[in-house]
């Protein structure tokens, strides 16, 4: 909050509650005195994990259809978004590059990733779960390469460890639990896991293809795909399903808050006993009360008290709101705001040469990630509106009429680069251009 603008983006909110969420997961030494790395509790603080990567991934889905964006409703989002993005990447560029029945495709495909797959992270089947993990590890991964979102991505993909277990992470580390070798013929339990499974595997294809209408063109050789239904079917269905989903998250972490006492009543030793006892009851009670404290962003009808204990936490941002990409900028073109300095107000030069924005159109679009150039970033969001909306850019300018060097050093990091590094200009105009990634042939 002391940054205001510059420190306000949803990641910025996100790292404040994944890090308190971390002080419940991986405590003090003191709740680990006497005690093995593995705890009882564990599996319910790292449920909180779960719940978090949850609201963020479905609200990121869910967002993107409430808005009304013309180009998320007509799948046609991508073929902007990697050149309007705040800071592309030279893989940017390529993927600009795709046709655009694939762009409509991968729209569908992150439709999917963001709104259907993030409900199976509480599938009682772990081989549901590695399967969510994967996709949303996927999606992270072509973000990272595609654009520069500084630690966000790589944020996502740690909570996405919350979907693991023991026995998939040895095996990454060359240390497989050793299993029992399968019976035959298999037990019933194991095949209604299985047909499980599959019809879960069967259920998100044919959701997909039914409501994105994805058709195959044997003439054009490609993949239709379009969206099969309105925004009054979608939000009916939103409503729909927010109650039962908030019910089946309750469920899944009284699940696990029983299993940790259960597991607590097998500790040898009293004293041991006592103590597991203890830390269970103390991190439960904290994973509940942020549990309750999330649901106050749901639509569904809640204890009037739990907005209450909402806003004796809001100032200290440990539950947040998400909901990423709303809408989708530069449809018209990119808008890119160009300082331009002058000793006599005739004869202009570009008085910046940002390390990350684009402003040279000679220069390709770099890779500054995990580095958020705030700077850089609020200038996008300067070129979106009018200069109003961005009080803090009069101050910006001013400091660059002064010669502050502090200042410079954010415009161009090479100061003797700076056209005017001896001599403070005396004028300063900002003009808007429009930029758009050049074709293959060009």
């Amino acid at each position: 909050q002391v940054g205001q603008v510059f420190l306000y983006f949803q990641w910025d909110s996100l790292l404040l509650e994944a890090g308190f969420l971390a002080v419940l997961v991986a405590p003090l030494r003191l709740l680990r005195w006497g005690s093995p790395a593995w705890r009882p509790h564990d599996a319910v603080t790292f449920w909180g994990v779960r719940w978090l990567l949850f609201r963020l991934m479905f609200a990121s889905g869910v967002v993107k259809l409430t808005s009304r964006c013309p180009t998320w409703w007509g799948l046609t989002a991508l073929t902007y978004h990697y050149e309007s993005q705040c800071i592309p990447t030279p893989g940017a560029w390529l993927a600009h590059q795709l046709p655009v029945w694939f762009q409509k495709l991968s729209v569908v495909a992150t439709y999917a990733i963001e709104v259907a797959v993030p409900l199976l992270f509480f599938a009682p089947l772990r081989r549901l779960r590695l399967f969510a993990f994967y996709c949303q590890v996927l999606l992270q991964v072509l973000i990272i390469l595609t654009g520069n979102y500084n630690f966000f991505n790589a944020l996502t993909i740690v909570l996405a460890f919350s979907l693991l277990d023991e026995e998939h992470v040895g095996r990454w580390l060359g240390r497989p639990r050793k299993r029992q070798g399968s019976a035959w013929p298999p037990s019933l339990g194991s095949v209604l896991a299985a047909l499980l499974e599959l019809s879960t595997y069967g259920l998100l294809l044919y959701w997909t293809v039914h409501y994105f209408g994805l058709e195959v063109n044997w003439d054009k050789k490609l993949l239709d795909s379009k969206v099969a239904f309105t925004y009054h079917e979608f939000t009916t269905w939103l409503r729909t399903v927010t109650l039962p989903l908030v019910g089946v998250a309750f469920l899944s972490l009284s699940w696990e808050i029983l299993v940790a006492m259960y597991r607590c009543a097998c500790v040898r030793g009293c004293f041991w006993k006592l103590w597991a006892t203890l830390q269970w009851a103390i991190m439960a009670t904290a994973t509940v009360g942020l549990f309750a404290v999330s649901l106050h962003e749901s639509n569904a009808k809640l204890w009037p008290g739990i907005h209450q204990m909402f806003g004796a936490v809001e100032r200290f941002q440990v539950v947040n709101s998400y909901g990423l990409f709303r809408r989708m900028t530069g449809v018209g073109g990119r808008p890119e705001v160009i300082l331009e300095g002058s000793y006599d107000g005739h004869s202009w030069t570009v008085s910046q040469d940002f390390t990350s924005k684009p402003g040279n159109v000679s220069a390709a679009p770099p890779v500054v990630a995990p580095h958020q150039p705030r700077l850089d970033w609020q200038l996008w969001f300067a070129a979106l509106g009018p200069h109003q909306s961005s009080p803090w850019f009069s101050a910006l300018v001013l400091r660059l009429l002064q010669g502050q060097p502090d200042v410079i050093r954010l415009v161009q990091s090479d100061e003797s680069r700076y056209p005017f590094h001896g001599r403070p200009p005396t004028f300063l105009r900002a003009q808007l251009y429009k930029y758009w990634f050049t074709a293959p042939g060009e």
